[in-house]
């Protein structure tokens, strides 16, 4: 996995499907093979292959798929300082996934704007616009796993906010394409119409463009994250290998 699942524990759940090509892994180099969750006493690390399968953090303590490891004083000082600092990164990435879904709306909001929509669409789409985003900050807020936007469940989130409000965009569009051609203006009716039909393929690249503005925001993270990666450097698990909860390229 390129962007490292410890970000993607409160990434941008909005913004994420129009940043895939920009790949953002490549802003702070780094990966890890693990899904985190934050427990109230413990980090714990999981993936389905290979070994070691579960990695637990608790205060400068470790357990690997269950079992103890026994370590010097410096590892678990090293821990637990990689389990303070991670807690501590937590509410920054959650603001800037918080700061995505405010830039994506706004841009959704200005593209709604600017298509001369009739007044109670526009209402409806801002009524509805408006409820998507908080449901998906008050979700950021209190997410707790990477497994909350894994897969599946990103991907019906997504799919819903975009079932909900380009229908209603490609509606009004179409109803403006009937009254150009009633009024005789062909030419106009054939471009509404062709408007309405790409209206999510034309809006792709333009939020993409928008959600650049987060890079900075992104990239005052990578110093903690390769924090995090130099601190786990030399603990081994209790097969004797090296942890690598985080990979971070050189």
């Amino acid at each position: 996995m390129r962007l490292p699942r410890l970000l993607l524990l409160f990434v941008l759940p909005l913004a994420a499907p129009w940043l895939h090509a920009q790949d953002l892994a490549t802003t702070c180099h780094a990966s890890s093979s693990y899904d985190v969750t934050l427990k109230p006493g413990s980090l714990l690390f999981d993936r389905p292959a290979p070994a070691p399968f579960h990695v637990e953090l608790q205060q400068g303590a470790l357990r690997t798929d269950g079992a103890a490891v026994k370590l010097n004083a410096e590892d678990e000082d090293r821990l637990a300082l990689f389990e303070r600092d991670l807690r501590a990164l937590a509410p920054r990435v959650r603001t800037v996934a918080r700061n995505g879904v405010d830039i994506a709306a706004q841009a959704l909001r200005e593209e709604a704007g600017g298509m001369g929509l009739g007044a109670d669409t526009r209402a409806e789409f801002n009524r509805r616009l408006d409820a998507h985003a908080a449901e998906l900050k008050r979700r950021i807020s209190v997410s707790q796993s990477t497994h909350d936007w894994q897969g599946d469940a990103a991907n019906q989130a997504m799919n819903q906010i975009a079932g909900d409000l380009l229908p209603l965009l490609a509606a009004d569009l179409g109803q403006q394409a009937i009254n150009a051609a009633l009024s005789g203006d062909l030419q106009a009716a054939a471009s509404l119409r062709d408007r309405a039909a790409d209206l999510a393929t034309a809006l792709q690249p333009r939020l993409q463009s928008r959600l650049q503005a987060l890079r900075p925001q992104i990239e005052a993270l990578c110093p903690s994250i390769q924090q995090l990666a130099a601190l786990q450097q030399g603990v081994r698990g209790s097969n004797g290998q090296p942890l690598n909860l985080v990979q971070v390229e050189q």
